[in-house]
């Protein structure tokens, strides 16, 4: 057969802009995307605010994504890979299996189904996150956080978002590979999932939106809430919080005054919810009036682990 010139090169012409569209298509990989900048003012105000120790001794793991220009994406963190008990943060991934089984036909997102999501993350209900997790399936769930497209949980980033039990008494069903946790987070991973939610990542347009909604309007007023309250009462923030004794967790995807941006915070102290309170100020400040470079940047001798 033989193959007209033309042919060949329309052939070849579809192919390039398919690839292009694709690249175009797909979000910024967050591991790129460090800021030297960003990453010195967060190590300068965790200075600043005493937390030095406790992010040096491992008890406090930080993540700050900058979302306002969606094409260049910046993050910087302390401790951000270090797994650390989350309490009730993780039950975003137990919302996360819940629209991949909607968005799969096999659950319905009816009244009640939204209702008892809404009371799980809103209201962080025990009872209605374990009969989300029991409709989800255990299995189903660490399979699916572990796969190939998301890796929300995965051993090359020291773990992440895990749910290895419900959330009740004598219900464990398995703990996360690497450090046998129950409920288990990175403050990384937390902000990938957050990152791939509002760039359609994780499920279709709509039902992103329908996440988005449920993660809005948190009913637990404390933590990162409480801080930006008192700070910018107008911001929209949708979130997850945990707590349980001297473990605390916040999580948010945060929006005013033109700027975006993702908050993690996860802490081993009683002192942990004043820790976030006054921390989300702090990040907030650093999005919203980001400071110049002060000094050069030097790799060979962090101030914190990462």
């Amino acid at each position: 057969m033989r193959l007209d010139i033309k042919d060949i090169l329309y052939t070849f012409t579809v192919i390039l802009l398919l690839s292009v569209t694709q690249a175009q298509a797909a979000p910024p990989d967050l591991d790129n995307s460090r800021d030297a900048i960003l990453q010195q003012d967060l190590e300068r105000h965790l200075r600043r605010m005493g937390l030095e120790e406790a992010v040096d001794a491992g008890k406090l793991a930080v993540a700050l994504v900058d979302i306002t220009d969606e094409d260049h994406p910046k993050v910087a963190a302390v401790n951000g890979d270090k797994m650390m008990y989350a309490a009730s943060l993780p039950k975003i991934a137990i919302l996360f299996g819940a629209f991949k089984r909607i968005e799969a036909g096999d659950m319905e997102l009816n009244e009640e189904t939204r209702n008892l999501l809404i009371q799980m993350i809103r209201y962080s209900s025990n009872q209605a996150a374990s009969e989300m997790l029991d409709r989800v399936g255990k299995p189903y769930l660490a399979r699916l956080l572990q796969s190939p497209p998301y890796r929300l949980y995965d051993p090359a980033r020291n773990g992440g978002l895990w749910v290895g039990k419900a959330y009740g008494k004598n219900d464990l069903w398995k703990r996360d590979p690497l450090h046998h946790l129950s409920h288990g987070a990175t403050a990384l991973q937390v902000a990938r999932f957050y990152y791939l939610l509002e760039q359609n990542e994780l499920v279709s347009p709509a039902l992103t939106r329908e996440m988005m909604e449920i993660l809005s309007k948190p009913g637990i007023t404390h933590k990162f809430v409480k801080g930006l309250a008192g700070e910018y009462p107008g911001a929209r923030i949708y979130r997850k919080s945990g707590t349980w004794k001297q473990w605390h967790a916040d999580s948010a995807l945060v929006e005013h005054d033109g700027k975006r941006y993702i908050a993690v915070a996860l802490a081993e102290s009683s002192e942990g919810g004043q820790w976030m309170t006054n921390l989300i100020v702090a990040l907030d400040r650093m999005v919203q009036a980001p400071a110049p470079s002060i000094a050069v940047f030097d790799h060979s001798e962090p101030v914190f682990l990462f």
